[in-house]
């Protein structure tokens, strides 16, 4: 069960025609492979197959999927080895209900999101073997439908099983990935990786959320700063109480890296101005989660995840 070792996926399908589902596409469609890509927008869609999904800015790349479709539970008939899901978090429980409805033995599925346990939704509905959660390295934004700006692109990525014998399967996924351009390692360390971003997102997003400022905006201005500097730190001590390995130097190499954020809008802060739902509950609300589990107050993580949820609500 979870897989073999000559597992060779060849025919994929991407869930999210948003910026990171776009990039997943066109680099899986420019080596050759197979892929459909899913959104319940209909207008994301439209450019995948004709002209194509557009890449510019740190990396420059075109390419046609194979199809579209708007329902997930559509991909089924076109037999997927694997599902990749790049949507917010806060579609998972759907997403995951409608793979449920055609799942089989052999389909696996990576959660490639934002955030804490996003992997755990999955894995509760389609069982852990098939179940895989990778970690990426790129900043990217949607310029518009099939058109994605991509401000960085840092591999390394990464990705982990859930189980042990879906171990061949990420190593394959990983190799494929890699081939088509994305750099991509498998490792044994993905829940520490996870949290190592999650901090710095939780750090910066719902900041940047609700005062409307870019990254290097946030980090110039002393008052933000020091608010920042509170939620990385926070952060770092609910990991510590659970045992997550951070590394020794992370605060720092946290601070230095987002003391050089650029002047970029994070994804909550494009959620926001797109009076969309964001992600906070699977960041800053599973910081607050692991706090209480562990026995940590998180004053701040609290304090910025009931400020963004009523600012959602004033969005409707």
């Amino acid at each position: 069960m979870g897989g073999s070792s000559d597992f060779t996926p060849s025919r994929f399908a991407v869930i999210g025609a948003g910026p990171v589902g776009c990039v997943v596409a066109a680099h899986l469609a420019s080596a050759g492979h197979e892929v459909t890509l899913c959104d319940i927008v209909e207008d994301l869609l439209r450019p995948a197959l004709d002209p194509g999904i557009e890449i510019e800015g740190a990396e420059t790349l075109s390419a046609r999927v194979t199809r579209t479709t708007t329902h997930v539970d559509e991909l089924g008939e076109f037999s997927p080895d694997v599902i990749f899901v790049t949507t917010k978090a806060t579609a998972l429980p759907l997403i995951a209900s409608a793979i449920q409805g055609f799942h089989r033995e052999g389909i696996h599925v990576v959660s490639w999101q934002n955030g804490i346990d996003t992997e755990l939704v999955l894995a509760e509905a389609l069982g852990r073997p098939w179940v895989m959660r990778a970690v990426v390295n790129f900043g990217v934004g949607l310029a518009g439908p099939g058109r994605v700006h991509m401000a960085f692109h840092h591999p390394p990525h990464y990705v982990q099983e859930l189980d042990p014998a879906g171990k061949p399967a990420a190593q394959a996924v990983a190799e494929v990935l890699t081939g088509a351009g994305l750099a991509t390692q498998h490792t044994d360390q993905l829940v520490n990786m996870v949290w190592r971003k999650t901090i710095m997102n939780a750090s910066m997003n719902p900041v940047c959320a609700l005062t409307g400022m870019t990254m290097a905006q946030a980090m110039k201005d002393p008052f933000v700063a020091g608010i920042v500097d509170q939620l990385v730190k926070e952060g770092v001590q609910v990991a510590r109480a659970n045992e997550i390995s951070l590394g020794w130097d992370y605060y720092r190499y946290c601070m230095d890296y987002l003391g050089t954020a650029g002047d970029h809008k994070p994804s909550m802060l494009m959620d926001v101005e797109a009076k969309r739902r964001t992600e906070i509950d699977y960041i800053n609300g599973k910081i607050v989660e692991y706090g209480e589990r562990a026995g940590v107050p998180t004053p701040y993580n609290r304090m910025v995840q009931a400020l963004v949820k009523g600012r959602e609500e004033t969005l409707r």
